[in-house]
């Protein structure tokens, strides 16, 4: 059986459908979701199954894993990011929601939730309402992984209909949130003593430094 495919409106999701998605994530589903960026592929954080199924799709190997979590806001951050300096936090204050990546020094919980030794996380507050309500009513992030490839620019990943012929029977559920865009988020690397872009995508960070 094929994955359900569900349209929602980013302007304005319905929470009865919301819902839906969230209990399928709850019980290990994988979904594939627009983004203000490229759509994405996501499970629960803390569902392992899910997870390992994730990594399959997308061809990552043992403890190599690189992925982000959506996040709602940024009230959660300390859960899942060592200590963030008040310049960092004012930074993604001002840039979130928005199509940034901000790659920060893991807490202790995170190589805990990934089964990795991980020292750093991606944190993603997107600038679209169908992946902030999933995660607010789930009540944690989602883990996200682009769809897109790397390497070069293919239809299906801003077209829905193409993205649902491909990843039918990989997925849970395929969220038609309309076209999405071709380019991933910025990268911004703040780890360091100054943030330092590594991927520059669709965010300009310019006007926020």
């Amino acid at each position: 059986m094929g994955a359900e495919f569900i349209r929602l409106y980013p302007e304005n999701p319905e929470e009865d459908k919301i819902l839906q998605i969230v209990e399928v994530i709850r019980d290990g589903g994988l979904i594939i979701y627009p983004t203000d960026t490229v759509y994405g592929l996501g499970c629960d954080i803390f569902n392992n199954k899910a997870l390992e199924r994730l990594k399959l799709i997308k061809g990552i190997k043992g403890k190599n894993i690189n992925l982000s979590f959506i996040c709602y806001d940024l009230s959660q951050l300390s859960e899942y990011a060592k200590h963030v300096d008040t310049p960092t936090f004012k930074l993604m204050k001002k840039c979130l929601p928005g199509p940034f990546t901000f790659i920060l020094e893991s807490s202790s919980k995170v190589p805990k939730i990934l089964n990795v030794k991980k020292k750093t996380i991606g944190i993603r507050v997107p600038d679209n309402n169908i992946p902030r309500d999933i995660v607010k009513f789930l009540g944690n992030p989602i883990i996200t992984t682009s769809i897109h490839h790397e390497d070069e620019i293919v239809d299906y990943t801003t077209d829905p209909s193409l993205i649902y012929d491909d990843f039918e029977n990989l997925v849970d559920i395929i969220i038609d949130g309309g076209y999405g865009n071709n380019q991933p988020s910025t990268v911004i690397d703040c780890t360091g003593d100054l943030p330092e872009v590594v991927r520059e995508g669709l965010g300009d960070i310019t006007p926020y430094l």
